[in-house]
């Protein structure tokens, strides 16, 4: 499912990884909730900002070769990942396990997505290389403002001891999120989204993982690099403003900063619409929020409302002579403030 691999590839180079395993993982969360391990005075004085750049630093130093599902509400996949980084440089290749065959590889913000029941290579740039897209750059203290860190104890995961630390929010914009981090590395082993009364919307956890593992990076770059047979599709994708295109967000939504604005294509071939697609991202630091803006149709567009997949949610409403799409791991009434402040300027 494409809604998985994006996850994937959101989680793994940030060192997120969601999977669930069925009954075995559903037991074992289960028997280990009810009996945590105590908390080292360490790992309990960590900062919000101590515990995320730890994370992030843990994927940019470690090799690792590891199969994981990703489930959100009654939908599940699962995928084999190879990942490698010299410090610098990041590469994956992840396959996936369930559905359709797709192999898609990324080297640094360059992605590669090999469909081989129709021949077709999808190749396009991504700006954003994990979960915590700010701390790809330098990290945000505003994250304090909206966050709380909280240790609550450690336990195993495919294997490993994990401290488990818990993110609170501070406000009901955000979502919360439960997370055990590899105690040596800090690498992040399993991850719960949480709603406002504590339920888990999505979880993850490796099922088999091997730390350190002899990944190859020329080899994945070779893989990565032979198009041969294929089809190569490179999605229109152009950098802009919002303001550029005659949009502003007229009242901010709390903590969330404008990160990047493309005009990009939907759909493809002939029916693929370039000039009025606008895609606008803005993040909080953890969480992300897109803003699709394109001309309105009748005959494509379904009346508005909102949807939900995890903790994915998604709302849809015309704006005059456009229909706009606002998507993000954000409680709906978060949508639906974005959608209230944006506002056409020309």
């Amino acid at each position: 499912m494409a809604w998985a691999v994006r996850k994937v590839f959101r989680f793994s180079l940030a060192g997120f990884l969601f999977i669930t395993l069925g009954t075995a993982v559903t037991a074992q969360t289960l028997s280990s909730a009810g009996a945590p391990a105590a908390v080292d005075a360490k790992v309990a004085d960590r900062s919000v900002s101590e515990w995320l750049m730890r994370m992030h630093e843990a994927s940019r130093r470690r090799a690792y070769i590891g199969t994981f599902v990703v489930t959100a509400g009654n939908a599940m996949s699962s995928a084999r990942i190879w990942h490698v980084c010299d410090g610098e440089q990041q590469m994956e290749r992840v396959e996936s396990l369930t559905g359709a065959p797709r192999s898609t590889f990324r080297r640094n913000d360059q992605v590669v997505t090999f469909l081989p029941e129709s021949r077709v290579a999808v190749a396009e740039k991504r700006e954003s290389l994990g979960l915590f897209p700010n701390l790809l750059h330098s990290y945000d203290a505003s994250i304090a403002q909206f966050y709380s860190a909280q240790a609550t104890g450690h336990e195993r995961v495919a294997g490993f001891e994990a401290d488990v630390v818990q993110l609170k929010p501070k406000d009901k914009l955000r979502f919360g999120y439960r997370i055990w981090t590899e105690k040596k590395s800090g690498l992040v082993v399993k991850l719960q989204t949480l709603a406002g009364d504590g339920h888990v919307l999505e979880q993850a956890a490796f099922s088999e993982l091997q730390l350190d593992a002899p990944v190859s990076m020329a080899k994945l770059t070779k893989l990565m690099d032979n198009t041969e047979g294929y089809h190569v599709e490179k999605p229109g994708l152009v950098k802009t403003t919002a303001a550029a295109e005659g949009w502003v967000l007229k009242t901010a939504v709390p903590g969330f900063k404008p990160m990047s604005c493309y005009k990009r294509a939907v759909g493809a071939g002939a029916n693929a619409r370039h000039e009025n697609t606008l895609q606008w991202i803005f993040s909080d630091g953890l969480a992300s929020v897109s803003l699709f803006i394109e001309a309105y149709d009748a005959e494509q567009h379904a009346q508005p409302g909102t949807t939900a997949m995890g903790a994915t949610h998604t709302l849809t409403r015309r704006i005059g002579d456009w229909w706009l799409t606002v998507v993000g791991e954000v409680p709906p009434q978060t949508l639906a403030a974005f959608a209230q402040g944006l506002e056409r300027k020309k």
